[in-house]
């Protein structure tokens, strides 16, 4: 019994441990967007079928940005970082959003920022613009 607690509190250390990683991620991306001169919409838009990290506009276009934390530089290209799942997931929660917000007009794309974190959160950010289209 001891065993199965033990491995359990481990589970969900790590887990903790992932979520924080990914919430500074997401503060250093929002924050690396905002100085390019992005203009934050809306954080963590969730839909039963999936979540958009990042809405933003850069301009006149909607940006759907989906962000990736890392602790090294390994898998950051851009297919290996999202997957097909992922990006349909992401093609889901965008056409929710547009339709709920009535932006069919609207130019939009899907950027993906990596952020490589360091244990001091100091870190550096890869930012991948119109990494995926919205029709597969």
């Amino acid at each position: 019994m001891f065993d199965s607690i033990l491995r359990w509190w481990r589970q969900r250390r790590h887990k903790d441990v992932r979520h924080h990683r990914g919430r500074i991620g997401e503060k250093m991306a929002e924050r690396f967007l905002r100085r390019q001169g992005y203009k934050l919409i809306k954080r963590n838009y969730r839909i039963r079928q999936g979540e958009i990290d990042l809405i933003m506009r850069d301009g006149e276009t909607l940006v759907f940005v989906e962000v990736k934390t890392r602790q090294s530089e390994d898998f950051i290209a851009t297919e290996q970082v999202v997957n097909y799942a992922k990006q349909q997931h992401l093609r889901r929660a965008a056409q929710m959003y547009i339709h709920q917000h009535k932006s069919h007009r609207q130019p939009c794309r899907f950027d993906v920022v990596v952020v490589i974190v360091n244990r001091g959160h100091d870190g550096q950010v890869k930012h991948f613009v119109n990494a995926f289209r919205m029709s597969s």
